[in-house]
Parts: structure tokens; C-alpha cells; sequence
């Protein structure tokens, strides 16, 4: 009996733990929608739209087009890595 309560606890821990995170790990439209833009023409798009998607929650705005245009959004113009160099795609 008690190997089955630890395995039930342990899937429910799991199951718990994996829509968690597919809840804090999901954009919003806004962003998702303007990220798939701006990264569709990128070599690594999986790291474009990770990028894209924080900055954009952070700013609150993406740049039009797939390159360039970063005067039109400061914020994310101007966000930096821990190198110095742009963090937003």
C-alpha cells in the first residue's frame, strides 16, 4: 500500500509541476504574435523567440519587420546582456 500512495504523490507532483510551468512558460498573444514576425526570417528562431518573447513582456513592444526598426521601441532597443550587447533580437 505505501508504495502506491508514494507513486500517486509522486504523479501528482509531476503532473502539477509540468502545467505550472506550460502556465508561466506561455506568452501572451500579443507578444507570440509579433515574435513569430520578427523571428521568422532568423537563422535560430527557437532562441529569436525566447529572446523576443522576454523583452517583449518586459517592453511591451517589438519592432516592425524582421530586422532593424529598433528606434521605434527604446526599451527594447536599448536592453543588454550581461556582455553588452543587444539582448533583444
Amino acid at each position: 500500500m505505501k508504495p502506491f500512495v508514494s507513486a500517486f504523490m509522486l504523479m501528482a507532483l509531476v503532473l502539477l509541476t509540468s502545467s505550472f510551468l506550460q502556465f508561466t512558460m506561455a506568452g501572451s498573444s500579443f507578444c507570440d504574435s509579433k515574435c513569430a514576425v520578427r523571428c521568422s526570417k532568423a537563422g535560430l528562431p527557437d532562441r529569436c523567440l525566447k529572446y523576443c518573447g522576454i523583452c517583449c513582456e518586459e517592453c511591451q513592444c517589438v519592432p516592425s519587420g524582421t530586422y532593424g526598426h529598433k528606434d521605434e521601441c527604446p526599451c527594447y532597443r536599448d536592453k543588454k546582456n550581461s556582455k553588452g550587447d543587444p539582448k533583444c533580437p
